[in-house]
């Protein structure tokens, strides 16, 4: 029983530790992901190296692992309150062709980051971006505006 307290105290911790980092550091790794890739090695080569001889306490441990992962995203999947604390919610970093300075500076992403998502999204300037969004995932979405041709033929089918 002693393992699986302190592997639930680890996993609690590392989440809220996570958590209070931002959405940005992960990269491509939601939080969950990342602290199952942190913890199953540690947990693992304790009982490899011999430190603790037991191969049963490692099962035990990574089994107590999953089992929190699992159920973290049943949770999450039943519980819309929850999964906002744990996975956090989207905020809007661009809106318009115009920055939204608050969201950027509370999201710790310089303007120059959010002009290489833009670009990498095939699109020149900011103008360009009806939203830029960073997504629970810490990755950046970029919705572009139409395109002025496209607007003007539907502005004309509607005349």
């Amino acid at each position: 029983m002693d393992t699986v307290l302190r592997v639930a105290i680890v996993y609690v911790f590392l989440l809220v530790a996570l958590r209070m980092m931002g959405k940005r550091e992960f990269g491509q790794l939601a939080p969950m992901e990342l602290i199952a890739l942190l913890l199953i090695p540690e947990i693992v080569s304790q009982a490899l190296i011999g430190e603790d001889y037991s191969l049963t306490n490692a099962f035990i441990a990574i089994a107590t692992l999953l089992s929190l992962v699992f159920g973290n995203s049943l949770v999450s999947h039943v519980s819309k309150r929850f999964e906002r604390v744990v996975e956090g919610q989207p905020a809007v970093l661009a809106h318009h062709g115009k920055l939204v300075p608050e969201n950027l500076h509370r999201e710790r992403i310089s303007p120059s980051e959010l002009y290489s998502e833009i670009r990498k999204s095939g699109l020149e300037r900011l103008e360009q971006v009806r939203w830029a969004v960073l997504e629970g995932d810490g990755k950046i979405s970029i919705v572009p505006l139409e395109s002025s041709g496209v607007q003007r033929e539907s502005e004309q089918s509607v005349l």
